[in-house]
């Protein structure tokens, strides 16, 4: 529950800019790739050499992202496997040991060329897991100089990395020498962004299907690390951690890379923009996956409906009837008329965070179309980052939002407000 105690608590200006990122692509993968049917911790062995994307495109990922509105990317550089998208020092696992360009290749290269190429913030994830570390589990301490290793090539070889994303899958019993290993981070890249281990910067929502709950505040004093465990990694302390929701564009539960048999799972828009409410509409960024296939491009069905789930985001909210600006605030009360009434079905609002979350609980009424007459027709807790209040079609002559309930020294404001009228989409 938030308490005044959390609203005391405020985000740093690269926790404020992630959060406005809003939406990102995440990439799986890697040697997994061409194993079909491949699963986490599956034991049938794997080698290097069946690693060979022949037409591999980074450009056609990060192009496509963006077209999308994506302003960011996360790229398996290691998975649990083990195996490095990078021709590592430290492990004969990796795309130096495959017939890929001579074993010249370099996949986090071409990544992270193409972020920059298409202003898309470029994210690596890492699993602090391996499963071709025979050490793993025998020797922590060396363990640690690998892992220490590893991070130093991929945060001191590729430029400015926006995001290092810690996936916990395997770590539930392992103890990291995370001092060392988050020293070694901040020294090598001290604008990046961690995901939710360590030292972390943004959290996990606490499971695989896109769905953040109601309601989802920014301060949180422990975190969900794994699918595999309820158990959460205290923090000691409550801190700032804005929310990330990751789901899989195919609605496939045993793996997040390619397969040539779920084809038919991929999402339809009217799916995918049911998951963009349930995570940017209650205050979190959505990160979705696409696992590129054994050529190294994305899949045509899942590019075709990835480019018109943007489109569809563009064309519900990119075209506000109203803004704030045309609101007139009395307290924390925000009122639009408008010159005619007309018809509205989103009503967009946010927080401005940048002195911390103090919104516990607001309602939205709109003025009736007849009569003028404040009607109530939401009441919810947290705004946050973004709050997107979807209603049926209504005819009004204005909107009313109200703070009913707030914490902290200093009352809250609004960044924005908007009024949408987004129509029968016809959307499945």
């Amino acid at each position: 529950m938030q308490t005044e105690t959390n609203t005391n608590i405020i985000p740093t200006a690269k926790q404020l800019a992630y959060q406005d990122w809003e939406f990102g692509l995440f990439l799986h993968f890697g040697l997994r790739t061409f194993y079909e049917g491949y699963a986490d911790f599956d034991e049938r062995p794997m080698t290097p050499a069946d690693f060979n994307p022949a037409g591999l495109d980074c450009e056609q990922w990060i192009r496509t992202a963006k077209e999308a509105g994506m302003a960011y990317a996360v790229l398996t550089a290691k998975h649990h496997d083990g195996f490095s998208n990078w021709p590592s020092k430290y492990s004969r696992f990796s795309v130096e040991a495959s017939p890929w360009k001579d074993g010249k290749g370099d996949v986090v290269r071409e990544y992270v060329d193409a972020c920059r190429k298409f202003g898309v913030k470029a994210g690596l994830y890492y699993s602090p897991y391996d499963g071709s570390a025979d050490f793993y589990a025998q020797d922590a301490e060396a363990y640690d100089d690998y892992f220490v290793n590893q991070i130093t090539e991929l945060l001191g070889s590729y430029g400015e990395i926006d995001i290092l994303w810690f996936d916990g899958c395997g770590s539930e019993n392992h103890t990291y020498d995370w001092d060392r290993i988050i020293g070694t981070i901040r020294r090598l890249q001290p604008g990046i962004l961690i995901f939710n281990m360590g030292d972390p910067d943004f959290r996990w929502i606490g499971n695989e299907d896109g769905i953040a709950p109601i309601p989802c505040w920014n301060v949180a004093d422990a975190t969900d690390f794994s699918i595999l465990t309820k158990e959460k990694e205290t923090l000691g302390t409550r801190l700032w951690l804005p929310a990330e929701c990751d789901v899989q564009m195919r609605a496939n539960g045993s793996t997040w890379f390619y397969s040539d048999q779920d084809e038919h799972m991929v999402k339809s828009v009217g799916e995918l923009m049911g998951l963009y409410y349930l995570s940017v509409g209650r205050g979190t960024n959505l990160l979705l996956n696409i696992g590129p296939n054994r050529e190294g491009l994305l899949p045509a069905k899942d590019t075709a409906h990835l480019e018109a789930f943007g489109e569809e985001i563009r064309r519900r909210f990119g075209r506000p009837i109203a803004t704030l600006a045309a609101c007139r605030q009395e307290g924390l009360v925000w009122r639009y008329d408008a010159q005619e009434s007309h018809l509205l079905d989103h009503i967009v609002i946010q927080e401005d965070l940048t002195e911390g979350e103090h919104v516990l609980a607001f309602r939205v009424s709109v003025l009736t179309a007849k009569t003028h007459q404040p009607v109530a027709v939401y009441e919810g807790r947290n705004i946050g980052h973004k709050a997107i209040i979807r209603l049926p079609a209504v005819k009004a002559a204005g909107v009313i939002v109200e703070v009913t309930a707030h914490g902290g020294a200093r009352e809250p404001v609004l960044r924005e407000l908007s009024i949408h009228y987004s129509g029968d989409t016809g959307v499945v």
